[in-house]
């Protein structure tokens, strides 16, 4: 890793990518800080203490929601539309369809949709949590309670998490890595400086008389991470080789083929995305109950679909191993693949060309998919099991399954671009 670095400092191209996100990630930690308009955000300090709910979605804002600054909702109503965009144009709007199938210029005009539909969640959201807390809150939680506070307050969100998805577009195209992915990376991590003061407080502070104890529980707490993280590269990094033979054929006077080759298949090919869909789905019924807050209904969904609950759990569960599938098989067209062998000769060994390897790739990627989606759902779980023996949900938040399946699926992704960078570079240096 610090080989790789090095040499990306090394390489100018690369240099001023690396420096490029960097700044943005810079303009990002500054937005975090800069308050809404109209709004006494320190009394935000006490929901955050019976709101499970309130805590995760601030570990994932950077801790820009207790400060409600104009970067509280994040990035997830983009991700919330770009999950809604990719399911729709999967059969349901005929057009959307279309567009997915004609390259570059279908999927400019999905990303324009995806804008647009960043924007109205956006807004929704933005109206629902200023709503919410203003009624648990009282009025003293907006400075000067009119129709034009809450109209600049909502413009103000919105305006806040539109600004953030054009930053993670800047990253991806200007940048290093995934830009909305590494924003939420960058957010998970600036949340570390609150873990020390927890466990202090939690453990030696609260109990002074277990010395030994709490400095027990501590170096257990850094074994069972560090075994959690060597557990998921482990998992992340694994990849099954499917072997294909291309035959011999000739082509004027030159005899093309004949050779070995191997396709890789990530046993998680669909990274951490599938963690970030469950995530951000799970929030919206959330951020909708919020609207009716109070009603018996809007209570069940704000209790039930907290993130320490078990109904919480058990959904999580299922939608990530359903965006798991969905995921893969979005990046992986069998076939597609299918047909590319055929067309250059290939075959799997012992199965047949055309039909037959489709179906054998499909039924490979559904056993991959599932080992796969269960081990970041059962990953996911690991907070539910630490709130319970530690009793830190605070910490839980950022030594739990989600978080860590994020930063480190994102570190590793970032990285394999990297070397994928340097590599390309050693070649092109290579044929000169």
């Amino acid at each position: 890793m610090l080989r790789t670095i090095a040499g990306v400092w090394k390489a100018r191209d690369l240099r001023r990518r690396l420096l490029f996100t960097l700044f943005i990630l810079a303009v990002y930690r500054i937005g975090v800080v800069i308050p809404v308009p109209g709004v006494n955000a320190s009394l935000l300090q006490s929901i955050a203490a019976k709101s499970a709910f309130v805590g995760l979605l601030n570990t994932f804002s950077g801790g820009a929601l207790y400060r409600y600054s104009i970067f509280s909702m994040s990035i997830y109503p983009y991700v919330t539309a770009s999950i809604i965009v990719q399911l729709l144009s999967m059969g349901v709007i005929q057009q959307w369809e279309d567009w997915s199938k004609e390259g570059e210029t279908g999927r400019a005009k999905l990303t324009q949709w995806t804008r647009y539909l960043t924007v109205f969640l956006g807004l929704v959201q933005s109206v629902a949590m200023t709503y919410s807390f203003t009624r648990q809150l009282g009025t003293g939680f907006i400075v000067d309670p009119s129709i034009w506070t809450y109209t600049l307050i909502a413009l103000t969100l919105t305006a806040g998490t539109t600004f953030l998805m054009w930053l993670g577009e800047q990253i991806t195209d200007k940048g290093v890595g995934n830009g909305i992915s590494v924003i939420i990376f960058l957010s998970i991590l600036s949340r570390l400086e609150t873990v020390i003061p927890d466990i202090y407080t939690s453990w030696f502070y609260a109990h002074p008389d277990q010395l030994f104890l709490n400095i027990l529980k501590v170096v257990v707490l850094l074994v069972v991470m560090t075994i959690m993280v060597v557990f998921v590269i482990f998992v992340q990094q694994g990849v099954r080789r499917i072997p294909v033979q291309y035959t011999q054929r000739q082509v004027g006077q030159r005899v093309y083929g004949g050779q070995s080759a191997h396709i890789p298949f990530k046993v998680n090919a669909a990274g951490v995305i599938p963690v970030i869909f469950a995530t951000s789905i799970l929030f919206f019924p959330t951020i909708i109950a919020q609207f009716f807050h109070g009603n018996a209904v809007a209570n069940w969904f704000e209790t039930n679909l907290s993130p320490t609950s078990w109904i919480y759990a058990a959904v999580e569960f299922v939608l990530i191993v359903g965006f798991t599938f969905f995921y893969t098989f979005v990046q992986m067209n069998p076939a597609q693949m299918a047909e590319q062998m055929q067309k250059n000769a290939g075959y799997i060994l012992g199965v047949r060309p055309g039909k037959s390897t489709e179906s054998y790739l499909i039924k490979l990627m559904n056993r991959l998919s599932l080992v796969g989606g269960l081990f970041l759902a059962i990953v996911s779980l690991i907070p539910l099991a630490f709130v319970g023996v530690t009793g830190l949900q605070g910490v839980a938040y950022y030594f739990g399954g989600t978080s860590l399946l994020i930063v480190i699926g994102v570190a590793l992704d970032t990285m394999r671009q990297l070397e994928g960078q340097m590599l390309q570079r050693s070649y092109k240096g290579f044929i000169r």
